[in-house]
């Protein structure tokens, strides 16, 4: 039991057994004046059984029939509750079909197919041990009744089956409880449930009615898809005859509960402790009820009163105790048991025989406050045995209070229902008994009730005007009030348009939402008042339009009031223009420091026009005022008066001080200097002073200028030092400075990290390790370290390429560092150095280490060419970074069929010294897909794909095929832009390209200059050409260029580049106006003409004309004409020649381009070039000079040269 307290422990936490201390306790209190008990208290232990072992069967059942499973859990201490689960721990869904009963077992008014399972497992959780038990999985097996009626059909006949109802229907049937009747037994203030299900198909329908009378309403709940009927808190009224009726199409069953309440004892009255005072009489009375009626019995002092000491002064009367004439020896606890079959009470009381003088428990001089004509309690709590009578007094000398303006209560209170204001005074109360006399004054005031003398008024305003809503109050001088007001009974809105005054709410520029009603609370401590006004806005009625517009500028600016340190400013608001003015700014001009430039002084409200300016020292002040709206600002007003404020020392020092060397020997202290109106006074300078820190004891000073630096000389490297600094002027010295740290000078740090290690990785990834250098060493801030590394060489063959260092810097005094991107297969070295503010120090010893073999990257091209029937040719290139020993290629394939579904992959590994494979056994007319990539030891790399063809048959496929393409190459099935190329002049350039995809693809050429980040510029190329002039360009510039196909998901070449020629100077004499130039041109005129007529009676014999071959394979739909019986392409030949194009032809042909059919012409840029251009686009010849005119595009042609080439040679 624990110390001073009557409250036992026990503990089985460190040994020993629950059953051990099963029993049934009770506890006793007792003391001279006698003793008390406290109820039984019960204790059992918890229990949590294993479930019983059984063999279960499993449950075999006809679709439609009813099922029960039965639980049995172990019986606990206190009892589990049951739940079904299956092996997942997923509870089983429950329905008006399958529930569980209250007795745990789950019932089925009827079985479906869906119901069969092997895994219905009941659990039984006993809460107070936290454990879970579990009943063996029970199977179902339900038979469908497809199944069973095709039987039963075989075996009857027409009659019979057309005769027959379905054998699954059946009207209702209770699973439980069973019979027609039940009784149940509940205890008075308990949960009474009470459980139908029924079986039956369709499944039926439960309801619940009482015989004679209502189900309780409020306290009535139905449960478990109403098979439960629940009522809470029962009493003798809920006996009775309860029906539950099952129903389904078919029919109903029904089923009657006879329910009985009993009661176990409940109080009416208890015995209440007594207190008598010798020679008085008493009673103790203990009445109970129950049912059955409980028996009353009575003890003292905790032994059965029958057995107790005799008192004459005491009488058993049942359920009533009579004492007469008690004495103090009388003082006894009395306990009542009342009892019965379902339990008992037991209530302890003490009769205390007491002779006490009376006592005053009311503080003295206790002050009351109320509220004239509100009622007044005064209290006079009171103890004393006799109990003494009170008596109350008004005043010093006054009667006692008697009449109907008072009330005395039982426990002593006075009453004074209206008090008045000369109810105010001092109260008197008297206790006395026979044994003595004792009183109490308590004070009372009266204050004057608060009032609201002047109520808010409805109000109707227009949008965008004021409001103000009065509340002026009137209260007892005595009290302090607050008021508070409310919008539609919340706190007004938090918008700075609401102003709070003393006696008034205003509102400025009134909105929609500001409807509504406004309430004035005024609260003191002892009463409280309220009044309420509506707000009502409207539209403005129609009027001329507002003209808004920035105020007028103040005027009639004043100072008054002036001191040294401040000034009252004052001035007289200009004109509004229709809009509020919010704001008013106040400037200020420092005539002695800075004429002419204002400053900012400080923002006003709007509403005023006065404001008290906080002022410097040795400032001659000026002022205006700026008047702002929400149209804007207005002109500022004319400038005040000037006033010249008094010189004073300083009032502060210089700010951000610092103390940085710039070389090793010296220490540089920088500060921010005062402003003309901090310095408070003429003569600004500053003391600067110095010392080493932690090691002189006199600071060094020097007094210099108004500057913002000094340098001290002969200082040892990098040390720190205290620095301070001081202004002062004519007047004295500022208030004394804080110090701060500075450091002299860095220098290089001394020495180099030491123990380098390198701990690889993996094939691109190392970790370096180094020892820190001694901070001493470093001489300096130290910044971090860098490693510097660099590859020497690649494992397989030297590198002769530049060797191009690297760098990481690591921050701060870290020890390790990564190193990322590392080549494979590579030799690396590297060393580490510190760093500094001042620089690097020295490196350390190049530490080599060598990366492990990676995956390499894709081939470097796979081309696939000569298809026939059953073959195709794969040709590649290495992988441009193999990253290690190729050990093999890996090329797998799939066919592909019409519905771009593909079929089985194929995988052949072929050896890293071959170039090219020769696929044989393919199917013809099939297209295939291949994936291919090289392999080194540690892995695969990226693998390229491509796809193509084999031919349908060998005659006809020269037929499809392009001309340009041949029975040799495959088509490929994706778009590709490849071998771009670019020949430049000064401003301009050719670039040509090669093209394998989709006919009528639309081109564009992106360019830019080399190394910018700029956006690249966008050219469309008109048609489906393959050569493209870029001009304007700048001479002697760098460009970066790239090909991409319209509408082809953004598919473009690889990136070439180019220079421009740089600029040659003009020529200064303009050959257009020389005579020989103009004789020259017309010899040209003659010999052109007579070339066309040559050329016109060679076409007309079928002579070719020869064409680029790309241009074949992706010409115009305008110059590739259509074979009239086929719709493909034809060839650029006439009917006598089939051969394919020779290349380089000069034979001209009959399908020419002419100039106005196709832009961006090569012809107008002859200048500058000794020659023509290539079929393919390109440039012949090298550049000479820049061209004298810029012709407009559209001239773009693959005839002849044109004249001015011709001209341009000759020149």
């Amino acid at each position: 039991m624990k110390p001073n307290s009557g409250t036992l422990v026990i503990n089985i936490m460190n040994g020993g057994k629950a059953e051990a201390y099963e029993g049934v306790y009770q506890c006793t209190a007792r003391n001279e004046r006698g003793a008390a008990i406290s109820n039984n208290i019960v204790i059992r232990p918890s229990r949590s059984p294993l479930w019983t072992k059984e063999k279960l069967e499993p449950n075999q059942v006809r679709e439609g029939d009813s099922l029960v499973l039965h639980c049995r859990p172990p019986v606990g201490l206190p009892p589990p509750i049951i739940f079904w689960m299956d092996n997942a721990f997923q509870r089983l869904p429950q329905s008006e079909r399958v529930s569980q009963g209250l007795n745990g077992d789950l019932y089925f008014s009827n079985v479906q197919p869906e119901d069969t399972r092997e895994d219905y497992i009941c659990y039984a959780r006993f809460n107070h041990t936290q454990t879970i038990q579990q009943k063996q999985p029970i199977s179902v097996k339900v038979f469908p009744m497809d199944s069973l009626n095709d039987t039963i059909a075989a075996n009857l006949s027409d009659t019979d089956i057309y005769g027959a109802k379905p054998v699954t229907e059946r009207q209702p049937v209770l699973l439980t409880p069973t019979g027609s009747t039940s009784t149940k037994v509940e205890l008075r203030g308990n949960v009474l449930l009470l459980e139908c299900i029924a079986a039956g198909l369709p499944t039926p329908v439960i309801r619940w009615i009482k015989e004679g009378g209502e189900l309780p309403a409020n306290r009535t709940f139905f449960e478990n898809f109403k098979k439960t009927l629940k009522i809470i808190d029962v009493s003798e009224a809920d006996s009775g005859n309860y029906k539950c009726i099952a129903r389904n199409t078919l029919g109903s069953a029904h089923h009657v509960i006879s329910v009985t309440v009993k009661a176990a004892p409940y109080w009416i009255t208890a015995p209440r402790n007594l207190v008598l005072s010798p020679g008085e009489d008493g009673t103790l009375i203990c009445r109970a009820n129950g049912n059955p009626k409980p028996n009353i019995s009575w003890l003292a002092n905790g032994v059965p009163i029958a057995i107790a000491p005799e008192d004459p002064s005491r009488k058993v009367d049942g359920d009533t105790i009579i004492f007469s004439h008690v004495q103090e020896r009388s003082s006894s606890v009395y306990q009542c048991n009342a009892s019965n079959e379902y339990g008992y009470l037991l209530a302890n009381a003490f009769v205390n025989v007491l002779a006490e003088p009376p006592r005053i428990l009311t503080p003295p001089n206790k002050l009351y406050q109320v509220i004239t004509d509100n009622p007044a309690l005064l209290d006079c709590a009171y103890f004393g045995s006799p109990k003494p009578e009170i008596e109350w007094f008004k005043g010093v000398k006054g009667s006692i209070l008697r009449g109907n303006e008072y009330i005395f209560h039982d426990n002593g209170t006075l009453e004074i229902p209206v008090a008045q204001k000369d109810s105010t005074g001092t109260y008197t109360c008297v206790a006395r008994n026979e044994l003595g006399k004792i009183q109490n004054e308590v004070q009372l005031e009266v204050k004057d009730p608060t009032m609201i003398i002047k109520q808010p008024e409805y109000k109707v305003i227009q949008r965008y005007s004021h409001v103000s809503f009065e509340c002026i109050i009137k209260h007892d001088s005595t009290l302090l009030p607050t008021v508070i007001w409310l919008k539609d009974n919340n706190e007004l809105p938090d918008d700075e348009r609401f102003l709070v005054g003393k006696d008034n709410l205003t509102i400025m520029n009134v909105t929609d939402k500001d409807d509504g009603t406004y309430t004035c609370i005024v609260n003191t401590t002892l009463d409280s008042v309220s009044a309420s006004a509506v707000l009502t806005v409207v539209a403005a009625p129609p009027t001329p339009a507002i003209i808004y517009a920035r105020p007028n500028p103040p005027f009639d600016l004043e100072l008054t009031g002036q001191l040294e340190r401040s000034v009252e400013l004052s001035w007289v608001p200009g004109d509004e223009n229709n809009s509020p003015i919010t704001t008013f700014v106040i400037e200020y001009e420092d005539g002695l420091h800075e004429p002419g430039v204002w400053h900012l002084q400080t923002e006003v409200p709007g509403t005023q026009t006065t404001v008290q300016l906080k002022l410097s020292p040795y400032v001659n002040y000026s002022f205006r005022v700026i008047a702002v709206n929400e149209i804007g600002r207005s002109q500022p007003s004319e400038p005040s008066e000037q006033y010249l404020t008094k010189s004073a020392n300083p009032d502060e020092n210089p700010s951000n001080v610092q103390g940085i060397g710039s070389v090793p020997d010296n220490l540089v202290i920088t500060w921010e200097s005062l402003k003309g109106f901090q310095s408070n006074g003429p003569g600004l300078q500053y003391k600067v002073s110095w010392r080493q820190k932690d090691f002189d004891d006199e600071w060094t000073s020097v007094i210099v200028a108004n500057v913002s630096k000094y340098i001290v000389s002969g200082t040892p490297t990098f040390v720190p030092y205290e620095i301070k600094v001081q202004a002062l002027n004519d007047l004295g010295y500022a208030p004394e400075p804080s110090e701060v740290i500075g450091h002299s000078g860095e220098d290089l740090p001394m020495v180099a990290p030491g123990n380098v290690q390198v701990h690889v990785i993996n094939s691109t990834l190392a970790k370096v390790h180094w020892d820190p250098v001694p901070l001493k060493t470093v001489r300096g801030h130290l910044q971090g370290y860098k490693v510097y590394y660099w590859k020497v060489q690649s494992l397989p063959r030297r590198s002769r390429r530049h060797i191009e260092k690297k760098i990481l810097t690591f921050r701060g005094n870290k020890t390790f560092g990564m190193l990322p991107g590392l080549e494979p297969y590579s030799s690396y070295k590297l060393n580490v150095r510190v760093v500094n503010g001042k620089g690097e120090g020295p490196a350390s010893p190049d530490k080599v280490f060598k990366t492990p073999e990676g995956v390499p990257s894709s081939p470097s091209f796979l081309k696939i060419t000569n298809p026939t029937l059953d073959s195709l040719t794969l040709e590649w290139g290495s992988p441009t970074h193999p990253n290690g020993v190729l050990t093999s290629y890996i090329l797998k394939f799939q066919p592909i069929n019409n519905t771009h579904e593909l079929g089985p992959l194929i995988e052949i590994r072929i050896p890293a010294n071959e170039s090219s494979l020769i696929l044989k056994n393919l199917n013809y007319s099939t297209r295939y897909k291949f994936y291919f990539n090289a392999q080194t030891s540690v892995g695969s790399g990226s693998q390229i794909t491509e796809e193509a063809v084999t031919i349908m048959d060998e005659g006809k496929m020269a037929g499809i095929l392009h001309p340009a393409v041949g029975a040799g190459k495959v088509q490929p099935l994706y778009p590709r832009i490849r071998n771009v190329t670019t020949a430049a002049a000064e401003t301009y350039a050719n670039i040509s390209w090669e093209y394998e995809g989709p006919d009528h693809a639309n081109f564009y050429v992106e360019y830019g200059v080399a190394g910018s980040k700029e956006d690249w510029k966008k050219e469309i190329v008109n048609g489906s050409r393959s050569f493209f002039v870029l001009k304007g360009l700048t001479p002697g510039t760098a460009y970066k260029v790239r090909v991409g196909a319209e509408g082809l998901s953004g598919f473009r070449s690889s990136e070439d580049m180019f220079e421009t020629g740089p600029a040659m100077a003009s020529r200064q004499v303009d050959i257009a106006t020389q005579g020989w130039f103009i004789g020259l041109m017309c010899a040209v005129a003659l010999l052109i003409l007579i070339l066309l007529i040559v050329c016109f009676i060679r076409r007309n014999k079928g002579g070719k004309y020869p064409v680029k071959e790309k241009e074949d394979a992706h010409a115009d739909p305008e110059i590739q004409p259509m074979k009239e019986d086929d719709g493909t392409f034809g060839e650029y030949s006439d009917a006598e020649d089939h051969k394919p194009l020779k290349k380089g032809s000069r034979t001209p042909s009959d399908r020419t381009v002419k100039k106005e059919d196709s832009d961006d012409s090569l012809v107008d840029y002859g200048e500058g070039v000794n020659g023509q251009f290539n079929e393919d686009g390109s440039f012949i010849g090298q550049y000479s000079g820049k061209k004298e005119k810029e012709p407009a595009e559209g001239n773009e042609s693959s005839e002849a040269p044109s004249p001015v080439n011709a001209m341009n040679s000759f020149v």
